[in-house]
């Protein structure tokens, strides 16, 4: 039987996110959601993390501003504010491994991910690096995604998927995607691949330089 894990990034988004979380409830599904530190600071949003969090969702970090991957980055202090301001801002909401996914700038794995600074933070700090091996770019096709995901799935003994809770209508097919998953026998595993997590609170388990900037 496959299994396929699913996680959510860049929200909480006020439109986006109950509606996802219904449905996830309804399909009796948990996943991860990776959110911005920045949109913790607004109340609203920040309840709809603790909404998920208390819903057995595991919460993790996926930077402050998502503007710049921290490998590009020329700013040295980049990893404390993308990093460490945004799980200080998670606070008790924060899974006990300390979750981290760096922006890919559209889902690419590269150098890019990450500055030698911050890998140092995240095995100083001892976080879990959590990346994926299945990006649909849901933002761009909202009608197609769900058939690009099965062809992508398809290459992979464990996927783990990346999805956007964010407005942009991709999300109004994702209770068909998920019954359709399900009638074909596929379960959903919060765990992540270990393929997927070269670093596992603080340890780095597999060879990380395809992630990190020299350098930077």
């Amino acid at each position: 039987m496959p299994k396929l894990t699913l996680t959510f990034d860049n929200g909480p988004d006020p439109e986006t996110t109950p509606m996802v979380l219904d449905i996830l409830a309804r399909r009796g599904i948990k996943t991860t959601f990776f959110v911005i530190g920045d949109k913790l600071r607004d109340p609203d949003r920040r309840a709809l993390a603790e909404r998920a969090h208390g819903e057995g969702h595991w919460i993790g970090n996926h930077t402050f501003n998502h503007i710049t991957p921290l490998g590009d980055s020329r700013d040295p202090n980049a990893h404390l504010v993308e990093i460490a301001r945004t799980q200080a801002l998670l606070g008790d909401l924060a899974h006990p491994r300390k979750f981290f996914r760096p922006n890919g700038g559209g889902g690419a794995i590269s150098r890019s991910l990450l500055s030698e600074a911050a890998l140092r933070l995240l095995v100083d700090d001892a976080f879990t690096l959590v990346l994926w091996n299945v990006v649909p770019r849901d933002w761009e096709d909202p009608i197609g995604w769900p058939q690009t995901t099965r062809k992508m799935c398809a290459d992979h003994d464990w996927p783990l998927l990346v999805l956007h809770d964010l407005p942009t209508g991709a999300m109004d097919r994702l209770d068909a995607f998920l019954a359709a998953e399900q009638d074909a026998g596929t379960t959903f595993e919060q765990e992540f691949p270990p393929d997927c997590t070269p670093v596992e609170c603080g340890a780095v388990i597999k060879p990380v330089d395809a992630y990190v900037s020299p350098g930077a």
